[in-house]
C-alpha cells in the first residue's frame, strides 16, 4: 500500500512531542514577529542560527531577516576527519571557516569516513553544507545504515523547501528512493525506486545532476532516472513544480520508526526502531560518508540579477528562480542574538564572529528588538544559550571512532546511552559498486524524506 505524508502532519506530530512552547510558530502565511524575526525550516521563530541556513524567507518577518546564502563552491570534500565540520551551536555564517554544519554526533572511522551516528534517545545526525548550490552536479559516496525504522538520506534542500532526494530505508538495502518536491508540496507521484546492490555492505556514489531544465539521478556513474522541468507544469498554480532555488547539501541518519510518529511513516520505514539491534555498533546505528564532490553550474539562461559574487538572496517571497539575485551580501552574524536585519547586534560583546559586507536587497529592512528570551538555535531554549548540541567540535579528535570507543554517544545531554564495547565494524569501507551480501528485509513500496523535516526539529534540540 502506498502511503502519502503531509508535511504539516509530520511537523504537527513531531511538535506535539518535542516543540518548545516558548518559540513563536511560523509557516503557511504566518510570519514571525519582529523580536524573533527568522522562521526556521521547522516552523519556529528566533534569532541567531534561526537566521542562517534553512531560514524561510517566505514566513520570516521580512525578506532581510534571513541572512543571504553563501554561493556555490566547486570542490572535492574528503570526509576522513571532522576538520571543516562545525557544530550548529558555534556556526555564525562564515562559510570560510568550515564546509559543514552538524547537529547530532558525527564521528570519524579509521581516518577513512565520517559516521552519521544515531544512539538511543537521540534522533540521529545531520550534516548541512555551509555553501549553497544553485544548479550543479553533487555526488556523495556513502554506505547506509540498516534496520527497521532507520532511514539514511542524501538530499538537496532549499530555504523555500525545494527538494531533491536520495533516501534509503533500512529494511530495503537494494533500493534507493529518488524524490523531488517544489516548495514543500507533497506529490508522491514524484517518487521512483532505483535498484542498487546492498547499500550497507557496499559503498556507492550517488549523484544528483541538477540543471535548470532537468534533474538526473545517477548511481556509480550510471544514469538511473531523469526528470524534465517541462514535465512538471501545474495548471492550477500556473507554474513549474520543479526545484529551482539555491539549496544546501544535507546528509542524515534519522529514526523514522519512532512510536510517536504516524502509522504511515512507521510502516514506510519498515517498523519501529529496535534500540537493541544487531545492526548497532558501540551502542549506535551509523551510516558512513567518505567523499562529497560539488561541480557548480552557471545560473539559468537569461539570468540578469548579478550584483556581486558572494551570496544568493531572494528579491520577493515567490521563491522561484526569477526572483533570485547574486550579490556581495553579508552572510555572517556577530552573535547568536543577531539577525539579517541587524547582523551586528551583540549585546554581550563579540569575539567569535563579525558581520561584514553590504546587504543588497529590495526588501525594506526593519530593525527587530532581539530580546534575551528569543530562541537563538533551533531547539535550544533561552536567548544566547548555545547549550550542548552533542556535536563533536570541528577538528576535535575525540570524535574518532577508532581511538575513542565512546565516540558514538549521540549527545549525553539528551539521555543517550554511553557507547562502548567493540570498535570493530561489520560494515566495511568498500569500493563503489562492489558486490556484497543480501537482505532478507521486506520491500518498502513508498515513503517520503519530507517527513525528515519534522524529525530534524528534534535533532536540533540536542
Amino acid at each position: 500500500m502506498k502511503h502519502t505524508f503531509s508535511v504539516a502532519a509530520a511537523l504537527a506530530a513531531t511538535f506535539s512531542v518535542t516543540a518548545l512552547a516558548a518559540a513563536p510558530k511560523c509557516g503557511g502565511g504566518t510570519q514571525c514577529p519582529s523580536d524573533s524575526p527568522c522562521c526556521s525550516q521547522y516552523g519556529q521563530c528566533g534569532v541567531g542560527a534561526y537566521c542562517l541556513g534553512g531560514c524561510d524567507p517566505q514566513n520570516s518577518f521580512d525578506l532581510a531577516s534571513c541572512v543571504a546564502a553563501p554561493v556555490c563552491k566547486s570542490a572535492d570534500f574528503k570526509m576522513d576527519s571532522l576538520d571543516g565540520i562545525i557544530p550548529n551551536t558555534q556556526y555564525l555564517g562564515d562559510a570560510s571557516k568550515g564546509n559543514w554544519v552538524s547537529s547530532g554526533t558525527p564521528a570519524v572511522y579509521n581516518d577513512q569516513a565520517v559516521l552519521l551516528t544515531m544512539a538511543p534517545s537521540t534522533v540521529g545526525t545531520l550534516l548541512s553544507s555551509t555553501h549553497y548550490v544553485w544548479y550543479g552536479k553533487i555526488s556523495a559516496t556513502i554506505t547506509t545504515s540498516q534496520g527497521a525504522g532507520v532511514v539514511t538520506a542524501f538530499i538537496m534542500m532549499s530555504d523555500v523547501k525545494d527538494e531533491i532526494d536520495f533516501e534509503f530505508v533500512g529494511t530495503d538495502l537494494t533500493t534507493a528512493q529518488s524524490n523531488y518536491y517544489f516548495q514543500g508540496i507533497t506529490d508522491y507521484t514524484n517518487t521512483k525506486n532505483l535498484t542498487v546492490s546492498n547499500t550497507r555492505q557496499n559503498s556507492h556514489t550517488y549523484t544528483i545532476d541538477w540543471k535548470p531544465d532537468s534533474i538526473t539521478w545517477l548511481i556509480d556513474g550510471n544514469e538511473m532516472r531523469t526528470q524534465l522541468k517541462s514535465e512538471t507544469w501545474n495548471a492550477t498554480t500556473g507554474s513549474y513544480h520543479f526545484p529551482q532555488s539555491p539549496s544546501r547539501i544535507q546528509m542524515s541518519l534519522w529514526p523514522a520508526g519512532l512510536q510517536s510518529n504516524g502509522e504511515g511513516t512507521i510502516e514506510w520505514a519498515g517498523g519501529l526502531v529496535n534500540w537493541d539491534s544487531q545492526y548497532m555498533t558501540n551502542g549506535y546505528y551509523y551510516a558512513s560518508v567518505t567523499d562529497v564532490t560539488v561541480e557548480c553550474y552557471d545560473p539559468p539562461s537569461g539570468f540578469n540579477k548579478d550584483f556581486g559574487g558572494a551570496a544568493y538572496y531572494y528579491q520577493t517571497t515567490f521563491g522561484t528562480n526569477d526572483t533570485i539575485a547574486i550579490g556581495n551580501n553579508n552572510t555572517i552574524l556577530s552573535s547568536f542574538y543577531a539577525t539579517g536585519d541587524n547582523p551586528s547586534y551583540c549585546p554581550t560583546g563579540c569575539s567569535s564572529a563579525s558581520a561584514s559586507g553590504t546587504a543588497k536587497t529590495t526588501a525594506t529592512a526593519k530593525t527587530p528588538t532581539a530580546v534575551p528570551t528569543a530562541e537563538t538555535i533551533p531547539g535550544v531554549s533561552g536567548g544566547g544559550n548555545a547549550g550542548n548540541s552533542g556535536s563533536t567540535q570541528a577538528g576535535d579528535t575525540s570524535g574518532n571512532a577508532e581511538s575513542n570507543p565512546s565516540a558514538g554517544n549521540a549527545g549525553q545531554s539528551n539521555g543517550g546511552s554511553t557507547a562502548g564495547g567493540s570498535t570493530s565494524f561489520s560494515q566495511g569501507i568498500q569500493n563503489a559498486g562492489s558486490n556484497g551480501g543480501t537482505s532478507d528485509a521486506t520491500s518498502v513500496k513508498a515513503g517520503s524524506a519530507i517527513a525528515l523535516v519534522g524529525f530534524l526539529v528534534a535533532a536540533m534540540m540536542m
